[in-house]
């Protein structure tokens, strides 16, 4: 049976690790990653260890075993990560209901995956939904970004809440999505 819940020990974390190396985009056969979807960075423990006393993971277990989870990023995590830098600043220089993000305590999920073995159980929206309930309270809202070609990803973003703010082009003409989820809202 799954439970959700936070980060509570090293063996979380070390099981979040587990499932993101399983999960890499380079680590899939591409039509795997297309159809099923996939994570793009990779986290070392001292950061997950860095990120969960500020703000930790959301997951799912079964019994001891990490099925799912969902990372939690403070804005002061902004330069921790350097793939993730000019997200951080993109989101600071755009508004939503013409509030600058910058003066919005917002958080970033900074990862979500489900192990393979677990898809299709409504974890990906068990996640979230525990996410918002933990850290409504502090935060208004909550955003990410995902790859554009990444449509599994987006309609699962979609289903639970969030809406495209922004689309940009990186270094490497990679088309990227920023969504937001307005916790003000109802939960769908």
């Amino acid at each position: 049976m799954i439970q959700y819940d936070i980060t509570r020990s090293e063996a979380d974390l070390r099981g979040i690790l587990e499932l993101q190396q399983k999960n890499f985009v380079d680590t899939i056969p591409p039509e795997e990653a297309v159809s099923q979807g996939y994570v793009t960075v990779r986290h070392e423990l001292s950061l997950l260890q860095r990120m969960h006393s500020e703000a930790p993971a959301i997951i799912a277990k079964d019994k001891d075993h990490i099925a799912g989870y969902c990372l939690a990023m403070p804005k002061s995590f902004k330069n921790d990560i350097p793939v993730l830098v000019p997200m951080f600043d993109i989101i600071d220089d755009l508004s939503f209901n013409d509030e600058p993000l910058r003066d919005i305590d917002y958080i970033v999920s900074g990862q979500v995956c489900v192990d393979k073995a677990y898809r299709g159980q409504g974890i990906f929206d068990g996640l979230y939904h525990q996410y918002r309930e933990y850290y409504k309270d502090s935060h208004p809202c909550i955003i990410t970004e995902i790859l554009s070609v990444n449509r599994r990803s987006i309609s699962a973003h979609q289903r639970v809440g969030f809406g495209i703010l922004h689309r940009y082009s990186d270094p490497d003409d990679r088309q990227w999505d920023i969504v937001l989820w307005d916790w003000n809202t109802p939960a769908p």
